[in-house]
């Protein structure tokens, strides 16, 4: 008994550990149905492990009247067993990619679980990411958002406004989250992908990424992706959001916001600036 359990941790501390982050609507689906193809690696969209983290973090602080009882090495292995078990059932060998917008502003506690992990950040310029959104409402008018708390009515500007709160807003958060690690001591850790060079050339974004990430290149399938979570986008009152059309191609389009957004937030795209990138976070563009 004593060797199985000795060969259980042995394969926990071994594992590979990547994060998924960035802002919504910038491609970190279509990254993840991509990773998918390859074998040796396993991603999906959003998943509740940061929400259980962020959950369990303030029983073991002083805001629990047992904070006592934990050191910081007992909340690094009760942390790192949340991981381990929410990814019980996917092999030691393969490698973990979770994908959560917040991962950006937790990337020192990322360190301490996982050292040699990366946090891979899709973005996309701010005004088009408020489009997307903006034309997914229009998709479906006879149903109500969570990103919107189900809130009926409002304009245009008004929805802009939620969706660009830094406290809790569907873009501001993610957009603060990511702000914050680019300019901290973190930023080495951060692999940005943009969307638009994504799309355009896939195969060199990708080829690039595995280089980052130390691994092996993979042929991938750029006509033939598959990804779909139609319970969870009907939930959020979106249908149709996390599903990732079969080919990587780069559609124009003309927006559907009005041209006064885009200007609004066109100093948003802070990682578009080579000279503010004072911190070395790689950039794949």
């Amino acid at each position: 008994m004593k060797n199985f359990v000795d060969q259980k941790k042995s394969e926990v501390s071994m594992r590979k550990m990547h994060f998924i982050s960035g802002l919504p609507r910038s491609g970190s689906t279509l990254l993840s149905a991509l990773l998918r193809q390859n074998p040796r690696m396993s991603a999906a969209m959003t998943s509740p492990v940061a929400s259980l983290v962020g959950a369990v973090l303030p029983k073991m602080s002083g805001a629990s009247e047992f904070s006592s009882f934990f050191n910081d090495e007992r909340r690094r292995t009760i942390i790192k067993g949340i991981f381990e078990g929410y990814y019980a059932d996917v092999g030691p060998e393969k490698i973990l990619f979770d994908t959560n917008r917040t991962w950006a502003a937790k990337a020192p506690l990322l360190k301490e679980i996982y050292p040699n992990c990366r946090i891979i950040c899709c973005v996309r310029e701010v005004g088009w990411i408020i489009d997307s959104v903006e034309r997914m409402l229009r998709k479906n008018p006879m149903q109500l958002s969570r990103v919107f708390n189900f809130q009926a009515g409002g304009t245009v500007y008004s929805r802009v406004q939620s969706l660009m709160n830094s406290d809790n807003g569907f873009v501001g958060l993610a957009w603060a989250s990511l702000r914050e690690a680019w300019f901290s001591d973190s930023a080495k850790r951060l692999i940005v992908i943009n969307y638009d060079s994504f799309v355009r050339n896939p195969a060199i974004v990708m080829n690039r990424l595995y280089a980052e990430l130390g691994e092996p290149a993979f042929a991938h399938d750029y006509d033939n992706v598959a990804y779909d979570e139609p319970d969870y986008d009907a939930h959020l009152g979106m249908p149709g959001m996390h599903k990732v059309r079969d080919k990587v191609e780069h559609q124009s389009r003309e927006p559907c916001v009005p041209p006064d957004v885009f200007a609004k937030y066109s100093d948003a795209n802070f990682w578009l600036s080579p000279e503010g990138n004072r911190r070395g976070a790689v950039v794949l563009c």
